[in-house]
């Protein structure tokens, strides 16, 4: 992240692909302002190429492989 932008806040289940409307994991802050969203497959897809041009790519793909924490109920 360069020093000139702040920081962004982390992506929600509302937040869709800007190409095909799946979840977004992948911001890419643009030079000129503004942001794109994208799934792990577009950030993939697109990210060197935007990366290329200045934008800042902020990529939150490791999520898709966490578990939701499951209640453990004590059955004494």
């Amino acid at each position: 992240m360069t020093g000139a932008l702040a920081p962004t806040k982390p992506l929600t289940v509302a937040d869709r692909c800007d190409r095909c409307g799946a979840q977004a994991y992948v911001r890419a802050v643009l030079v000129g302002g503004g942001d794109l969203l994208f799934c792990a497959h577009h950030g993939r897809k697109y990210g060197e190429a935007l990366r290329s041009n200045g934008a800042d790519i902020h990529d939150e793909s490791n999520r898709l492989n966490e578990t939701p924490a499951t209640a453990v109920e004590d059955e004494r």
